[in-house]
């Protein structure tokens, strides 16, 4: 296990919060860890916010490994995530472990996939060679025509109980980190509580190991979902400037002569 995530371990037993957020280029990984973030998670959010699809299914692990290069670059002290996007990972073990390799190449430390104990085995291949394994739980977004859009999860106390022991079960069958996405904030207290490996949530209530948002919500750019915020308003921030930009140039304002600003 990385020295990185021995802090992780650490700080959950300390009960102290750590913050993750997504980012995809270099730029905006720099802005992150510069503003203390303690993760950084390449996600296959990419999909929607920066190539405008309605959901993350047309991400590959080609452009995952692209953007993970980036964002490693950028961050030295913050944890690298990165997802394994749909249909690179579900088939077997073997080409799970080839796929998570890509990103581990490209510079992640930690792999994130979707789904539970239906790739336990995968886990189990994985973890004993090394990998450090993030296992998304709740509301996952590449089923996302399966459950029929964005909805709410294990909201029956059937429910809640069967993904609560299916946790619990891959925390001890290797995984490093668990997410849960859109699930009630009880549950991800108690599963948190229980959990001997870091719970990080979104959407999941405040009593996770840790919090992790998509860096365009965070931002306040586009509409974000109901359980996120949006901490500045980015999109009317920069829309003025480059509206500045191009109002100076209309007007012959800039550039100024011999280069000046």
């Amino acid at each position: 296990m990385s020295k990185r995530i021995d802090t992780w371990i650490a700080a959950k037993e300390r009960g102290e919060k750590r913050v993750l957020v997504t980012a995809y280029d270099h730029p905006f990984a720099k802005l992150a860890e510069e503003a203390g973030v303690d993760g950084v998670l390449v996600g296959d959010s990419l999909g929607m916010v920066v190539q405008g699809h309605r959901d993350t299914l047309q991400v590959t692990l080609e452009q995952m490994a692209y953007h993970t290069e980036m964002v490693a670059r950028a961050c030295q002290r913050s944890l690298v995530f990165a997802d394994l996007p749909l249909g690179s990972y579900e088939e077997s073990p073997a080409q799970c472990w080839r796929s998570a390799s890509t990103l581990l190449r490209a510079g992640a430390e930690v792999i994130k996939w979707e789904g539970g104990l239906e790739f336990r085995e995968h886990l189990e291949f994985s973890a004993a060679r090394g990998l450090n394994v993030c296992v998304h739980l709740g509301l996952t977004p590449q089923r996302l025509r399966q459950w029929g859009g964005f909805q709410r999860q294990a909201t029956t106390p059937a429910a809640a109980e069967r993904l609560e022991q299916e946790a619990l079960t891959l925390a001890q069958s290797g995984a490093r980190f668990l997410l849960l996405e859109a699930v009630p904030a009880e549950l991800a207290a108690r599963i948190s509580a229980q959990s001997p490996i870091p719970v990080i949530g979104i959407g999941a209530g405040p009593d996770t190991d840790a919090q992790v948002l998509v860096l365009h919500d965070v931002l306040g750019f586009g509409k974000a979902p109901p359980f996120a915020r949006a901490f500045v308003d980015g999109a009317a921030l920069l829309r003025a400037g480059l509206g500045d930009y191009v109002q100076a140039v209309r007007e012959q304002s800039f550039p100024g002569k011999a280069g000046k600003r």
